[in-house]
């Protein structure tokens, strides 16, 4: 944290006339126009697990704040709670994979990324087991400031040889990645949306279906192609909602599988000319910006190609609408750095 954040963090909030204070901590995203869902990984879970005695869930002290709390009471000879021990957390959900199991070990993303990677790589990754790591809070989806921005996780995750990852939109991504996460036969790092989830692609592609390891196309347009993944696949199509009624058309390939990405949908999409923003909620370093371009460049396609994510840096701690304005991820911020690219 900078001398100006720390000086920023004691100054008065004031709040605009006919508005509401939220507290820093418990401000949620701002999806304006969409329909929620409770705990859409919860219940998909504990659904899955009436007819897959093979599903097992583990927590590291946030159950109820990474919704295996609905799991743990549908389920509760099967929930493991590991106590604020995330080392410990990977490597006894390596030891139920061994027996046959498929585990779910639920934590914060930073806890997951940055305190138990080892435990992950060496019990996990290596051996090639079906654990399914969803963590909750990725990127910058809390208030909380650096200790709990997981700003840097799929870039920390994306080196493990064999670990896919997902970085869902919403309430319809998270519930049906829940079935493919089982099948897949090896590990996961999910990025987890929690408590009320917007539900957001079917409303603009109503036959919507995840496929882990597809990208998919959830609106056409012919000047811009978005590539985006999790919440920036939202605010993606906001943004060209709000581009179109300036006669801007702007395309989102939704991406929500980072590893293995679809190069051959990207690639396809990405030589038809137009240009190409890649908009992710992480930093722009080791992410989804940076794996596309590779891909790009590796097979002779050079559209004009351009990043929104979250810059080099420990990001503030604050209301999520102040930061995600101040970081240029909010649907205003999308819209106008789109434009000027134009």
């Amino acid at each position: 944290m900078s001398v100006a954040s720390r000086a920023r963090k004691y100054q008065p909030r004031t709040v605009p006339e006919g508005q509401q204070a939220t507290s820093a901590m418990i401000a949620s995203l701002e999806a304006e126009g969409y329909d929620t869902v409770a705990a859409p990984f919860g219940n998909a879970l504990a659904d899955l697990a009436k007819t897959d005695e093979r599903i097992v869930g583990l927590s590291a002290d946030l159950s109820k704040y990474t919704d295996l709390h609905v799991f743990a009471k549908a389920h509760p000879d099967r929930f493991y709670q590991m106590g604020m021990a995330e080392q410990q957390l990977m490597a006894a959900a390596a030891g139920l994979a061994h027996e046959g199991f498929i585990p779910f070990a639920t934590t914060y993303a930073v806890f997951a990324s940055r305190r138990a990677y080892d435990f992950v790589s060496q019990a996990i990754s290596e051996e090639g087991l079906p654990v399914k790591i969803c963590c909750a809070l990725p990127g910058l989806t809390s208030g909380y400031g650096p200790s709990h921005q997981a700003t840097e996780d799929i870039a920390i995750f994306r080196g493990l040889p064999g670990l896919a990852i997902v970085d869902p939109c919403d309430a319809t991504d998270v519930a049906q990645m829940v079935p493919e996460l089982v099948a897949h036969d090896g590990p996961v790092y999910a990025r987890l949306l929690r408590g009320q989830v917007a539900n957001v692609l079917q409303k603009h592609k109503p036959d919507y279906q995840f496929k882990l390891g597809k990208a998919q196309m959830i609106r056409e347009g012919k000047d811009v192609l978005v590539v985006s993944s999790g919440i920036m696949t939202m605010r993606a199509l906001d943004a060209a909602d709000d581009l179109a009624a300036e006669g801007i058309d702007v395309a989102v390939l939704h991406c929500p599988t980072i590893k293995p990405l679809d190069t051959e949908t990207i690639l396809a999409e990405a030589s038809k000319g137009r240009l190409l923003v890649v908009a992710e909620n992480h930093t722009r370093i080791g992410g989804l910006g940076e794996a596309i371009a590779a891909a790009c460049l590796t097979a002779g396609v050079t559209p004009t190609f351009r990043q929104i994510g979250l810059p080099d840096a420990f990001l503030e701690a604050g209301a999520l609408p102040t930061l995600h304005d101040m970081y240029g991820i909010s649907r205003r911020a999308v819209a106008t750095q789109i434009k000027g690219w134009l």
